[in-house]
């Protein structure tokens, strides 16, 4: 059989979200592209993310974590050494180290890309999939990436603006916090059902803090 014909006869791919942090395993099913962990952020967290935007200093931070033993708690001094002065600041670390050390566990990956950014403008405004196996995505202040269900675009339409929904209903919204476990077409298995997901504008005069993981190896 050929991939184009496994891809065709495949059920479509679903979505699952939940309040239950439980929900991040079912992103290992075979049918399941995303898994939305729809969590409540911890307020001494989400004040220091507020107050970091408050700074309006640029933030782009990139680091790749090599992980010798993933029973180890990763090294991220200097993600945001420049805050030490906002409280939280630990609250915010150890939570982004836990965020990193579940996502090892899930996988058993050995290398994490990791990206914080301060974002005031769409980073990928059009609906696309990624070419990765698994990212992760939260957002801890601002507005969250949104998401659509199979067959709202069709996939060889990607890209172009004139397919893309104009209903808000057809559009899932993630929120502040939310924690995203994505498939993209690299997860062996999942070729052609790479999640269909945005960076969404945010609101004038609005910023988001926006912390991705991606699954090198």
């Amino acid at each position: 059989m050929s991939l184009a014909h496994a891809i065709k006869l495949r059920a479509p791919a679903r979505q699952l979200c939940s309040a239950q942090i439980d929900v991040l395993g079912e992103v290992l099913r075979d049918d399941v592209n995303l898994a939305c962990w729809q969590r409540q952020l911890p307020v001494q967290i989400s004040d220091f993310c507020h107050a970091l935007l408050a700074q309006g200093d640029p933030l782009a931070a990139s680091v790749v974590l090599e992980l010798a033993n993933p029973e180890e708690p990763p090294k991220l001094h200097g993600l945001v050494d420049q805050y030490s002065d906002l409280p939280g600041q630990a609250a915010f670390l150890a939570d982004v180290a836990w965020l990193v050390s579940a996502f090892v566990y899930l996988v058993d990956a050995r290398r994490i890309g990791l990206r914080l950014r301060v974002l005031d403008k769409a980073m990928c405004p059009r609906f696309h999939v990624d070419h990765v196996p698994l990212r992760l995505i939260t957002s801890y202040a601002g507005i969250g990436s949104q998401w659509l269900d199979e067959g709202v675009i069709p996939r060889q339409r990607l890209g172009d603006p004139a397919a893309e929904p104009q209903d808000a209903t057809r559009i899932h919204q993630a929120q502040a916090g939310d924690v995203l476990l994505a498939k993209g077409e690299k997860w062996v298995g999942n070729e052609g059902h790479g999640l269909i997901h945005r960076s969404p504008q945010p609101p004038a005069g609005e910023q988001r803090l926006l912390l991705t993981l991606d699954w090198l190896g």
